[in-house]
């Protein structure tokens, strides 16, 4: 039987390294330069056993807990490359789901929506660094983002100007930020 560490890595393989030395980067456990020197080793690794060289001063990343399958969205505003809105007169439903790929651009603009619900779920997913979700909310709304995976570069600015309304709208974030920006503005 063959030492795992003799076999020959795959273009994946690299691909898993190189993405555990960026989270590892944002953690603080390497530095820039670090992150440099060994994401240049993890492309010309040539064996598994090289790659695990790479990482093995790092924490073993823990496997993350299994996806909950949400029911399908009522609203889907999703673009690779394009700008999707959903702004003006419209009727909020209880489920959106919000995608910006490649240079895409989605808006949500709730401030003259009609919302007969207490919370909205908002599922987001940036996988792009130049994706960018914009979210308008009215004051008195809240929108709570601690359910989004931010992961490497991936950022919610979100910063309400007071609290809540005691009858306002929750709109819960949920989904996925690698690279690229949710932003929430209160209007």
């Amino acid at each position: 039987m063959m030492d795992h560490r003799q076999v020959r890595a795959s273009d994946q393989d690299r691909e898993r390294v190189a993405e555990t030395l960026r989270v590892a980067l944002t953690e603080g456990r390497i530095t820039l330069e670090e992150l440099n020197e060994r994401v240049a080793g993890a492309y010309t690794a040539r064996t598994l056993g090289d790659l695990d060289d790479m990482i093995a001063d790092l924490p073993r990343q823990e496997t993350p807990p299994p996806l909950v399958r949400l029911p399908e969205p009522d609203l889907r505003l999703h673009t690779g490359s394009g700008r999707v809105e959903q702004v003006g007169r419209w009727q909020v439903p209880e489920r959106i789901s919000a995608a910006a790929g490649r240079w895409g651009k989605v808006r949500i603009d709730f401030t003259r929506a009609d919302c007969a619900h207490r919370e909205v779920l908002l599922d987001v997913e940036i996988t792009s660094w130049f994706g960018d979700i914009v979210v308008l909310v009215p004051r008195g709304w809240r929108v709570r983002d601690e359910d989004v995976v931010r992961r490497w570069l991936g950022a919610v600015h979100n910063h309400p100007p007071k609290p809540p309304a005691p009858d306002g709208v929750t709109v819960r974030l949920t989904g996925y930020v690698q690279t690229g920006d949710v932003w929430v503005r209160y209007r």
